[in-house]
């Protein structure tokens, strides 16, 4: 079985057509999307539709869930009153573009979705969420201390868990027990589609394998392959620049921040 998963797209609908063509060239056996469709750019129609047409399925991210309730806030974390600032600028644009179909699917989206594998004699549980488990807009940084990190996933039952939110991708193996009988669970951020922050501007996501080999018992038996993608950067920045969003926003896409 394998499965791409993506996530933080942000109405950014030249990077999500690259994508498209760049997983479509994958031998995938199902996709899922991890959420936050919609901000900062100006394509959030475009966006959800092309989700919708496909009928991925897909789960709320914190963005979605304030556009979805025509809210004025996203539950995004600005470290500055001038992020602040234009955070609320991106927020009551996307608001105006909205339709109200697509507002109304975004409201409809789930809090998490939930796999079970049982392909050998372990069970494999695979769970995703936007943030965490806890919460949909907290961030999980890969400098999380492990203890924190492994009771999140332990409470939430995951074997799994992939998430998004913070925009940076990363891999990271726990182990529950320790003694003869391992249990390794992994936490996996994808990275993000449409608005990447790890200073690398092309879009990531995450390609899953997970076959009779996979188990809990063996720690390297669980291996996500991030891809990254090039899309056309140019396009989604002059759409910022021609709009009544900060151009920060453009810059931010091109110096992948």
């Amino acid at each position: 079985m394998k499965v791409a998963l993506f996530s933080d797209i942000h109405s950014n609908l030249p990077a999500l057509e690259a994508f498209f063509k760049d997983v479509e060239k994958r031998d995938i056996d199902s996709i899922y999307c991890l959420g936050d469709l919609v901000g900062y750019n100006i394509w959030p129609n475009e966006v959800t539709k092309e989700i919708r047409k496909r009928n991925i399925p897909t789960i709320a991210g914190n963005y979605d869930f304030g556009i979805g309730r025509n809210s004025d806030e996203c539950g995004c974390a600005y470290k500055t009153d001038e992020d602040k600032a234009n955070g609320a600028i991106s927020i009551s644009l996307t608001n105006e573009l909205i339709s109200d179909k697509n507002r109304t699917y975004l409201r409809s989206l789930p809090a998490h979705i939930r796999v079970e594998f049982q392909l050998n004699d372990d069970k494999l549980n695979l769970l995703l969420v936007h943030g965490s488990p806890r919460k949909i807009n907290e961030y999980l940084f890969e400098d999380r201390a492990e203890k924190s990190l492994l009771r999140i996933i332990e409470d939430a039952e995951a074997d799994i868990m992939c998430f998004g939110h913070t925009h940076k991708p990363y891999h990271r193996i726990l182990n529950s027990r320790e003694g003869e009988n391992p249990h390794y669970r992994h936490a996996i951020n994808l990275g993000s589609v449409g608005k990447p922050k790890d200073s690398d501007n092309r879009g990531c996501y995450v390609l899953l394998e997970i076959d009779e080999n996979a188990s809990i018992l063996n720690k390297d038996s669980i291996k996500p392959q991030f891809i990254r993608f090039e899309y056309d950067i140019e396009k989604a920045a002059k759409a910022v620049e021609d709009s009544r969003l900060p151009n920060a926003y453009a810059e931010n896409l091109r110096n992948g921040f």
